[in-house]
């Protein structure tokens, strides 16, 4: 009776070949699944632009020639150069402020009392009653743009960063004062480290804020970027032109949100890269 014996080396080289296969069907996947999502809602864009389901909806293909032909005058890049500059600014200011105003919350009960009601209200608060208010103390310029993406963005990212400090984990805490560490070495080296992904999560939700603010800044405010090409191609009733300038300012925060997650599974949470 023929006996087959497999050694180490062929044991070993098996292996890695097996959890190669088994990582590109997981990668595979998903990346299927998304190209297939992508074309099936193209498909019924473009079936419903040919029905059509109104007069002032154009095809998939009429609004992607559009958006080559925003790209080719250079409107959407000048339009993109405006929207942009509110935007990070906000999303910075208020990157800073949250995780500042949400560490020393979650570290000083007093300052959570006080403080954190406010951004909880401000959340829940329909944000876009607040933009006329802004511009009458701040009028139509840059600082009224980068105050209503903060509006949006900052109780997101102190949230998030308030509840990432307040659930730090205990047993970290009850080392480090066994090694008598110091009230700054348990920020630094235990508190922030271990609250830092949630944090990055905040970040992350806070600029997908942002982007929600900056439009409504466009649109309510003064019409100047991707307002002004929206208003602009709506009163002529250029719907491709219209459509394609909406669609590219969602497609700029989806692939905005994308890479800072993947920045976020990378880097913050490496227990996840092969989820």
């Amino acid at each position: 009776m023929a006996v087959s014996i497999r050694t180490d080396g062929e044991a070993a080289g098996l292996a890695p070949l097996s959890n190669r296969s088994a990582t590109g069907a997981s990668w595979d996947q998903p990346v299927l699944l998304r190209l297939v999502s992508i074309a099936l809602f193209a498909g019924i864009w473009e079936v419903a632009g040919r029905i059509p389901v109104s007069f002032a909806f154009p095809t998939f293909s009429d609004t992607v020639v559009a958006f080559f032909g925003l790209l080719a005058d250079g409107s959407l890049a000048t339009a993109y150069l405006s929207t942009l500059q509110p935007l990070v600014l906000g999303v910075i200011l208020s990157a800073f402020l949250g995780v500042g105003l949400g560490t020393i919350c979650g570290l000083w009960r007093t300052g959570e009392w006080l403080v954190i009601p406010v951004f909880i209200v401000l959340q829940a608060a329909p944000v876009a009653a607040f933009i006329p208010m802004v511009t009458f103390v701040y009028g139509i310029g840059m600082t009224a743009k980068t105050l209503a993406v903060m509006i949006l963005a900052l109780p997101v990212i102190v949230l998030n960063t308030y509840k990432a400090v307040r659930n730090v984990n205990e047993s970290l805490l009850v080392m480090c004062r066994s090694f008598l560490g110091t009230r700054w070495q348990t920020v630094t080296k235990i508190i922030l480290p271990d609250a830092s992904p949630v944090i990055f999560a905040g970040l992350r939700l806070g600029v997908a804020a942002g982007f929600v603010g900056v439009v409504l800044a466009e649109l309510l405010i003064t019409p100047t970027g991707i307002g002004d090409l929206i208003t602009f191609h709506r009163s002529r009733a250029d719907y491709a032109e219209m459509y394609a300038t909406i669609a590219s300012i969602i497609a700029l925060s989806t692939l905005t949100l994308v890479f800072l997650q993947w920045v976020e599974v990378r880097v913050f949470r490496p227990e996840s890269r092969g989820a």
